[in-house]
């Protein structure tokens, strides 16, 4: 990574004989997926800026299993995800940190059957723990008074039941935040979820994503904010597809706090 970031892995935390705080689990699309990178970036900035001792596995991180898992190939899925087990614990790694929701969940609730314990959070989580903690402050700055919707992201919110650290960071940048009629524990998917990013389209008159956007757009958001690389991916498609990419910009919400420090 350029930007003068730091990013030191779990291997030179190792050869010093040093645990990290967290481990920060990239996943497929912050490492690999254009977009989701900025997202990325914008999270280990804030980690360096609020001076978070983190490390990532780098080369050794593979993917959680989640793909494999949603499409039915469990063999495929238990094989990814042993690999991933041995490597965490063989640096006794005890907390993880993901900006990726689908990450999250497979680590957090099926990892643990197979051997792999530990305490994993949402990034949306984690930048409120520091703020709670005092080591993140975060202010209205560019956003400020701006009217802003937040699409939750199935395996954050229905899934797991959080609805509120996202929002409660939204809050704390002073914006207007205003709800689709689809929201919370009656939130729609953005139509990446279960694998389906990975597929063909199957007949129907409609997109889930353009159906989504849609409910998006009835609120006039200036911003609609996201808490997944996936959910940002077909989102974005869909105010394209709306032709109102001039008009709503979709950004994650931890680049959104990085925005408004400019970090």
């Amino acid at each position: 990574m350029s930007d003068n970031l730091k990013v030191p892995t779990m291997a030179s935390y190792l050869a010093e004989g040093k645990q990290p705080e967290v481990l920060f689990w990239v996943g497929c699309a912050g490492s690999f997926d254009d977009r989701a990178k900025k997202i990325t970036k914008a999270f280990v900035k804030i980690l360096n800026n609020t001076n978070v001792d983190f490390a990532v596995l780098g080369t050794e991180e593979g993917c959680t299993g989640d793909p494999a898992k949603r499409a039915g190939n469990e063999f495929l899925f238990q094989m990814q995800a042993m690999t991933n087990i041995e490597v965490l614990n063989g640096y006794e790694v005890k907390k993880i940190v993901t900006a990726c929701p689908h990450c999250f969940n497979t680590i957090k609730n099926e990892y643990p059957s197979l051997g792999g314990n530990y305490e994993v959070i949402h990034h949306t989580q984690f930048l409120k723990q520091l703020l709670n903690e005092g080591r993140l402050k975060v202010e209205g700055g560019k956003f400020k008074g701006k009217k802003i919707t937040y699409h939750d992201p199935c395996y954050l919110g229905r899934a797991n039941g959080e609805y509120e650290a996202p929002r409660d960071l939204l809050r704390k940048l002073e914006v207007e935040l205003v709800e689709m009629k689809s929201c919370k524990s009656k939130g729609l998917c953005c139509g990446a979820g279960g694998a389906q990013m990975f597929k063909d389209a199957e007949k129907g008159d409609k997109e889930v994503n353009i159906h989504r956007t849609e409910q998006a757009v009835e609120v006039k958001p200036e911003v609609i904010a996201a808490g997944c690389p996936f959910c940002n991916t077909m989102m974005t498609d869909g105010v394209k597809n709306k032709d109102k990419q001039d008009e709503i910009e979709v950004l994650d919400v931890v680049e959104m706090i990085a925005n408004a420090e400019d970090l």
